[in-house]
């Protein structure tokens, strides 16, 4: 069990008892100022700490370095809980895995009190995998990458993005939107030349995701775009008020790269070339 934390002390004891059932609890915390150690040694994990660079380089150092137990690890986040469902399905999974090397589960976000059932961005995630052929890509939000078959289990994820409030959602998102612009500067200087035909025709799936990625970073109006994609079309109002708000918050976050990206072009004409120095 892998647990990232930074000043978790709050939503840390609620994760550790849903994941009580594993006797190999690692917490992986980017030195944390609060109580965030104190309970989990309390609880009996294993804690590591590193201070934080990027996602993807602090998760692949977790994963090579971290001396677990056994040859599946379950990675969660502090304000993520799992379900009684989701722990069967993943006992069930790492007795028998057939020629699988990661499975995916589906994650369930709340805000409100209210399941964001169709705005959400998201809801597969790959979590459940064996260290050794799993690695992750890109500044923030990265990318996870099994070097074989992957499979699914059943049962949720619960995840509770804003249960520290919205002053903490933002100033979390404000550090998100910097990652996110340095990354699309960095893709812009350091790849191959964008092409929106790749975006559509591109047999590998990751070159693929790439221009598509690209493309959508280069549309006009890409705030506007993307909450009419959360609202509308994924037909965000099912979930009410939460589902409005959420989506107006993602379109808000959009608008914030946006930003960061146009300042870093105006005031750092080769940030992308200082940036590759940050790359895993």
């Amino acid at each position: 069990m892998l647990i990232l934390t930074k000043n978790e002390q709050q939503d840390l004891p609620g994760c550790l008892q849903s994941v009580a059932w594993s006797d190999d609890i690692h917490v992986y915390d980017s030195v944390s100022t609060d109580r965030t150690v104190e309970i989990a040694k309390a609880f009996g994990a294993t804690v590591t700490q590193r201070p934080f660079d990027n996602w993807a380089s602090h998760q692949n150092w977790g994963l090579a370095n971290l001396p677990f137990k056994h040859p599946w690890v379950f990675y969660i986040d502090a304000d993520e809980r799992m379900t009684p469902e989701l722990v069967e399905s993943v006992r069930a999974a790492v007795v028998a895995p057939g020629d699988r090397v990661a499975f995916r589960l589906q994650r369930r976000d709340f805000f409100l009190d209210t399941w964001l059932k169709h705005v959400q961005t998201s809801a597969f995630y790959m979590r459940l995998f064996r260290p050794e052929n799993m690695r992750y890509e890109r500044l923030v939000n990265p990318i996870s990458l099994a070097d074989g078959p992957v499979g699914d289990v059943t049962g949720f994820l619960d995840h509770f993005p804003f249960s520290k409030g919205m002053g903490h959602w933002f100033e979390r998102h404000n550090n998100y939107s910097r990652l996110e612009a340095e990354q699309i500067m960095f893709n812009r200087g350091n790849q191959t030349p964008f092409s929106i035909t790749k975006a559509f025709t591109e047999r590998d799936f990751h070159e693929r995701r790439f221009y598509q990625k690209e493309l959508f970073y280069r549309l006009p109006l890409r705030p506007l775009v993307k909450f009419v994609l959360l609202y509308v079309v994924k037909r965000g109002f099912l979930d009410g008020r939460a589902g409005l708000r959420y989506a107006v918050l993602q379109a808000i976050y959009e608008y914030m790269i946006v930003l960061k990206v146009k300042e870093q072009e105006q005031l750092v004409p080769h940030a992308a070339t200082s940036t590759a120095l940050r790359q895993p």
